[in-house]
């Protein structure tokens, strides 16, 4: 079976942007980023988030199973749709992100990633599964996702009730002990929200 993950992306217009895009920054990240090299998304984004995002980006790595030609992850951009995490930004690009709110009503956001979800589902077939790792109390990523690919999006089961932080330590504890979350169909279950879950052992 194929997997393939949607990642929801870092807050690109908070304190730790605001550091990593600073001229006067002298660590190797932002150097790579103001340069010709430039910087990752997926690592940038892994600065910007933290735990959460790290998370993320750590299981779709060691979960993945993308079909041939397709990484194994892209992450939900506010003005380009789905990118590759493995693709570089410079620090104009990153700038760009924080310019346009993730809202549903902003086509700025909707239409890029309608058009890429569009492109992917193209080139997947029905034995690939669509994991979102993401927001699921809220419809401003699962809703354009759900109207591509129905039932067909799933999400792990034990982000019901979880904060950012609480999914982010235990996607990186799943990689860890190398085992699989249990996931749902978005638009079948019951109820994205619920009780919260005890603390996650230290």
């Amino acid at each position: 079976m194929h997997r393939i993950f949607f990642l929801s992306p870092a807050r690109t217009n908070g304190t730790r942007a605001s550091i990593l895009m600073s001229e006067r920054a002298d660590f190797d990240l932002a150097k790579r980023l103001r340069s010709s090299e430039g910087a990752s998304l997926g690592e940038v984004f892994s600065f910007l988030s933290g735990l959460y995002f790290r998370g993320k980006f750590a299981y779709s790595t060691h979960f993945g199973r993308p079909p041939q030609n397709l990484a194994p992850h892209y992450v939900i951009t506010s003005d380009a749709g789905l990118i590759n995490p493995d693709e570089l930004l410079s620090v104009a690009r990153l700038k760009a992100f924080g310019d346009v709110p993730i809202d549903l009503l902003e086509p700025r956001y909707t239409e890029p990633l309608q058009a890429s979800v569009a492109a992917l589902k193209r080139n997947i077939f029905q034995d690939c599964e669509i994991v979102l790792l993401g927001s699921i109390a809220t419809d401003k990523y699962a809703e354009i996702l759900v109207q591509a690919f129905g039932p067909r999006l799933l999400f792990p089961r034990e982000f019901i009730g979880r904060g950012d932080m609480s999914r982010g330590g235990l996607l990186l504890r799943a990689v860890k002990a190398d085992t699989e979350l249990e996931y749902v169909s978005l638009s079948e279950v019951e109820s994205r929200r619920g009780k919260r879950p005890p603390k996650l052992p230290r």
